[in-house]
């Protein structure tokens, strides 16, 4: 068993509220449980590569629980297994100079790292893993499509932010008989339009995994006229496709792995409904960033504390290529192989993303009180 004395934590992707808590759970679990020391690599993988370091102490932790974001900042541009390298004539040519992190690491002293992130950032924890290096995956995402896991911190705080903004667009819907569009994120999967479009009483409902028609959005909106209610809040997936169609993509991002970045679905539909519906007021309203923000909710402190304390008793123990999981109430963990690897996931997936299940209880929930996915 390789002895452990020092721990690096990486935080990669896209910044979610639960990352300090993690942060804060790693550093205590490690320093008053196992007196090792604590070192945080800035900006995802970036700091590992270009020695960006700070050292973590319980003051340096201190007061950080509740904040969103993290400390150690993120970035998603940073694979050091295909990492843009800019030659000397301008030109941008990808390398493999894992070989150079797994050096730093060695240089440093840091014996077992934790790396919390998405799909791509595990992926990279999972091939360091192969290269020898002794590491503990966190997973991270507001989307929830994580799979392997029942639930990822940063989910819950999303919703709460979800469900206020339902909330306070409610009233304004009620006072002046309008149609409200809001789109929230979720590119392949609609757990976030889902649960908070449950929880915030949305009249209808569009998921990527439930293609929508158009037609069938304006009957909910017909119904609820005919019924005295006329107002009507529709909540949209940014992933979500007409029956037949595409999704809708904002941008291209050349740099980024990720090249493609979804958004204006909301905007397309309020277009349509504003031609179908014109006695109506349609409005549109993208929640976009705000629904990563903000101050960590009760069950996403208590998730990422639990998952930083796990992840430090797994190195500690010589447990390596692992991810720390949530499974009913209890916090276990899987092979990291079983989570990014090639094989069968063993859940509803595209590309290896846990969905909504079209005829799964939440689903079914919903249809039975009345809320229309436009299907």
């Amino acid at each position: 068993m390789k002895e452990i004395r020092k721990i690096g934590i990486i935080t990669g992707g896209g910044d979610c509220s639960g990352l300090n808590a993690v942060i804060n759970g790693i550093t205590k679990a490690a320093v008053t449980k196992y007196a090792v020391e604590v070192v945080g690599f800035t900006k995802g993988f970036t700091g590992l590569i270009n020695h960006n370091f700070r050292d973590l102490d319980l003051k340096a932790v201190s007061g950080i629980l509740h904040e969103g974001g993290t400390i150690l900042k993120s970035s998603n541009k940073d694979n050091l297994f295909n990492y843009p390298v800019r030659q000397k004539d301008g030109s941008i040519e990808y390398k493999d100079i894992s070989d150079e992190a797994v050096k730093n690491l060695k240089y440093l002293g840091v014996d077992g790292l934790i790396v919390i992130g998405g799909d791509g950032t595990l992926t990279s924890a999972r091939d360091f893993s192969r290269k020898g290096v002794s590491v503990i995956g966190v997973p991270k995402t507001i989307d929830n499509d994580l799979p392997k896991t029942d639930v990822t911190f940063g989910f819950n705080t999303s919703l709460e932010t979800i469900c206020d903004a339902l909330d306070k667009i409610h009233t304004t819907a009620y006072s002046h008989d309008r149609v409200m569009v809001v789109e929230v994120m979720g590119r392949l999967s609609g757990w976030l339009a889902l649960e908070g479009g449950l929880a915030g009483s949305a009249d209808v409902i569009i998921i990527p995994e439930i293609p929508y028609d158009i037609n069938k959005i304006v009957d909910k909106v017909a119904q609820r006229d005919a019924f005295g209610r006329n107002f009507t809040i529709i909540i949209v997936s940014e992933g979500a496709t007409p029956i037949g169609g595409k999704v809708t993509v904002r941008e291209h991002v050349e740099d980024s792995p990720d090249t493609v970045r979804l958004g204006g679905v909301g905007d397309i539909i309020t277009r349509q409904l504003q031609k179908l519906i014109p006695h109506h007021e349609v409005r549109y309203t993208n929640l976009a960033y705000l629904q990563r923000g903000g101050v960590t909710s009760q069950f996403d402190r208590s998730l990422g504390l639990m998952f930083g304390v796990h992840a430090v008793d797994l190195l500690m123990q010589g447990k390596t290529g692992q991810m720390v999981q949530l499974k009913g109430r209890k916090i276990s963990e899987i092979p990291l192989e079983a989570v990014v690897g090639s094989g069968d996931i063993g859940e509803t997936s595209v590309g290896g993303k846990k969905l909504v299940k079209v005829n799964g209880q939440l689903v079914k929930t919903a249809r039975a009180i009345g809320i229309s996915f436009g299907d």
